[in-house]
């Protein structure tokens, strides 16, 4: 004959537990007249093949067909009422869980149409308290199946639906800033726990206290991050500022390397980008890379002035001329930079072009 369970209790109950199953490894035989002892800030639930059923309550319990209705009409009744019975039995801890974390992550999205990206992707972080409320439909939900179920195992589903919540309430205030966002924050807090309370009462749940830091707009947005927010022209404008932004300050770093790494950069946002800018962006674009092949070269000029022994004065050239002797200065002044290693072939051609033509139109 199977082992009976006469008197069981669990009282060596974890800070973090929802709930315990006994026995732990499965299964325990029952009959009627066994007893349940349960401590104050617990409940006790049967569960047979799957299904839960009676819950008890503080006290001791003498297993009878009277706080057992549902499972012993399952089971029937032999002589007596002592027939044994399989069945797990589930302590429940009903005990608050204070000053639990969570946190924005992923962060929160709110829409801010016709300023900048339009979206900010907010943070924040906070506690609140939580326990169980319905101890039969927690088991029902997270429990059966368990040994012991703690905090930490359901602690992804109860961020997910706090985080959820803020967003439907943020997005459904018509709030369009950080600054807005915050100033709702004290009302938010009433509204959240009102909210949740009716998202966790399915679970079994309740929420007692709800705390929020103020909202903060995430910095070092990722392009992988942003695109996951906004359409694809906003992501391909974003994109396009962000490229062009790295090139320029770069390119404002003092000294050779920043000279350098503004003009490599650039060149860099020219060849990854050119498939998809508009004619503006192009034209700006290439306007850009002007600017850091001549930021480049000048550089160039000076370390090597530098290195070399100081040489007397040329006679300066007009570098915006006017007449026809004035250009043609010029254009001798290029052709001895160039042979001197002073300018690149490139710069050398595009303004040879340039000035060259501008002689010819003067006759």
């Amino acid at each position: 004959m199977p082992r009976i369970i006469d008197v069981i209790d669990h009282t060596n109950v974890a800070t973090d537990e929802l709930a315990y199953r006994e026995p732990q490894q499965g299964s325990g035989d029952w009959r009627m007249g066994s007893q349940v002892i349960v401590n104050e800030s617990q409940a006790a639930v049967f569960v047979r093949g799957g299904e839960v059923l009676d819950a008890l309550g503080p006290g001791r319990h003498t297993l009878s067909t009277a706080n057992l209705p549902i499972l012993a009409g399952l089971i029937g009744l032999a002589t007596s009422g002592r027939t044994p019975f399989t069945a797990d039995l589930y302590f429940v801890n009903l005990k608050d869980m204070p000053q639990v974390g969570w946190g924005t992550n992923p962060p929160i999205v709110l829409e801010t149409p016709g300023r900048g990206m339009g979206v900010v992707l907010l943070q924040s972080h906070g506690v609140i308290d939580i326990g169980v409320d319905d101890a039969v439909r927690f088991v029902k939900q997270y429990a059966v199946g368990r040994a012991q179920l703690r905090l930490n195992d359901i602690k992804d589903r109860i961020q997910a639906m706090l985080l959820g919540e803020i967003a439907t309430l943020l997005s459904t205030s018509g709030l369009q800033s950080v600054p807005d966002a915050n100033k709702l924050l004290g009302d938010l807090e009433g509204a959240m726990l009102a909210k949740l309370n009716e998202k966790f009462a399915a679970l079994g749940m309740r929420i007692k206290a709800f705390e929020a830091n103020p909202f903060r707009a995430k910095e070092d947005v990722t392009l992988e991050e942003i695109r996951n927010y906004v359409t694809a022209e906003a992501y391909e404008r974003y994109a396009n500022e962000r490229r062009f932004g790295i090139a320029s300050d770069a390119a404002r770093n003092q000294g050779m390397g920043g000279a350098l790494a503004g003009a490599g950069v650039g060149l860099g946002v020219g060849q990854q980008m050119g498939s998809v800018l508009n004619p503006d962006a192009a034209a700006m674009q290439q306007k850009l890379l002007e600017q850091q092949m001549m930021m480049q070269q000048m550089m160039m000029n000076n370390m090597q002035q530098n290195q070399q022994p100081a040489a007397p004065a040329a006679p300066a050239v007009n570098q915006n001329p006017q007449t026809k002797e004035e250009i043609q200065a010029l254009l001798d002044s290029l052709d001895a930079q160039l042979v001197a290693g002073k300018l690149s072939e490139t710069i050398y051609n595009r303004l040879v072009e340039k000035w060259q033509k501008r002689l010819d139109e003067l006759g």
